[in-house]
């Protein structure tokens, strides 16, 4: 899906290119990617590292082309093995041609362009959109580390009333979310502390990048308190399981013993030798209180000793 905007005064759809104008590309297909490769010629494999889910943060040159790939949030299904991870969206430029690449419907672009149009002032240049994307990364990550923090909340909740398998799943695939993260928003803050020096900056650009330095600053400290947290909670849990273990097995142990008393008590009486009770009617009632007697004994040790 293809869709131009102009960005001068606003951010107004057009019906086709025009110079200066963002082409905004969501999940295209193989015939959008021919057409923007042979309509304005950029490098084929631009188009395949931005498909590459697992690429880094970076930007390169080419034949005059400037590619730079930003790390972004990305929501799957909650059930999914990480439901919170980051996905690449690419910047191409060369003189009046900037396009967004992203193989991923993210509320990121969504909100991006719903914020822009409602500020109604359009980008001065195309290095003023990219560092307003960057911007928006940064509150989006903070916004997703909001819901991961909900997310937690509400497993620790769950684990307080039992703990139980899903709930450490799910901790666990956060952690995973949280790990994703924090490597993107490094990614990104290395990318950006790069492009302050390649690309040409004004007096506002610097006072955007202060900001988006700041975003990103706190997405990622926020990121590592998270994962702390969650790592902390992860082992608190695993502690309490190991000790609830401990205790069953500490348990099953005494009861075994105190049934083995009973056991060896009345093997010994029901051997074949002669022990003076054979012909007493009482015999059995006596071996019965004596098997009483020192199961009584042995379970007042172990409460004693706390083994029960």
């Amino acid at each position: 899906m293809k869709t131009f905007w102009n960005t001068q005064g606003g951010l107004n759809q057009i019906n086709d290119w025009q110079p200066n104008c963002w082409i905004q590309v969501t999940c295209p297909t193989e015939d959008d990617q021919r057409e923007l490769e042979e309509k304005f010629n950029i490098p084929d494999y631009f188009l395949s590292d931005i498909s590459d889910t697992d690429e880094r943060a970076r930007y390169e040159y080419d034949d005059g082309w400037m590619l730079i790939i930003l790390r972004i949030p990305y929501v799957k299904e909650i059930r999914s093995r990480t439901p919170y991870t980051t996905v690449p969206l690419g910047i191409i430029h060369k003189r009046d041609v900037t396009i967004t690449v992203c193989f991923y419907e993210t509320n990121v672009m969504i909100d991006f362009v719903s914020f822009q149009q409602k500020r109604g002032e359009g980008f001065t240049d195309h290095v003023d959109m990219i560092f307003r994307l960057f911007l928006s990364s940064a509150v989006w990550y903070l916004k997703r580390l909001k819901q991961i923090s909900m997310l937690v909340d509400k497993a620790k909740r769950n684990l307080d009333k039992e703990v139980n398998n899903e709930s450490l799943i799910g901790l666990s695939r956060l952690q995973d979310s949280l790990t994703y993260f924090q490597t993107s928003i490094r990614g990104n803050e290395t990318l950006l502390s790069k492009l302050k020096f390649k690309l040409q900056i004004d007096e506002l650009d610097a006072d955007l990048i202060e900001d988006v330095t700041i975003e990103m600053t706190q997405a990622r400290e926020t990121t590592m308190i998270y994962s702390n947290i969650l790592e902390s909670t992860m082992d608190t849990y695993q502690s309490i399981i190991n000790n609830n273990m401990n205790t069953v097995m500490r348990t099953l142990t005494t009861v075994t013993i105190l049934m083995m008393i009973p056991t060896l008590v009345t093997s010994m009486f029901g051997m074949n030798l002669i022990n003076g009770m054979e012909s007493k009617p009482w015999g059995f009632i006596l071996a019965v209180i004596i098997s009483v007697a020192i199961s009584a004994i042995a379970w007042g040790i172990f409460r004693h000793k706390r083994l029960v």
